[in-house]
């Protein structure tokens, strides 16, 4: 089993997955770690900030 990956590692994994640019040494260290759960979290806490900001812009654009 791999390290506990920090929070910094976590958040660059999730947003290059996110905008599908990981390397593949990125993805397998990311697979590597023993609980899948920090990952699960900062991508749900990445895709709601995702959703909040495009409903401000399409808000704003249409105010």
């Amino acid at each position: 089993m791999a390290n506990k990956p920090t929070l910094k590692q976590v958040i660059k994994a999730v947003l290059g997955a996110f905008v599908g640019v990981q390397s593949e040494r990125q993805r397998q260290q990311d697979f590597a770690t023993s609980s899948p759960l920090p990952y699960i979290i900062v991508g749900l806490v990445v895709t709601l900030l995702f959703v909040a900001v495009l409903l401000l812009v399409v808000k704003l654009v249409l105010a």
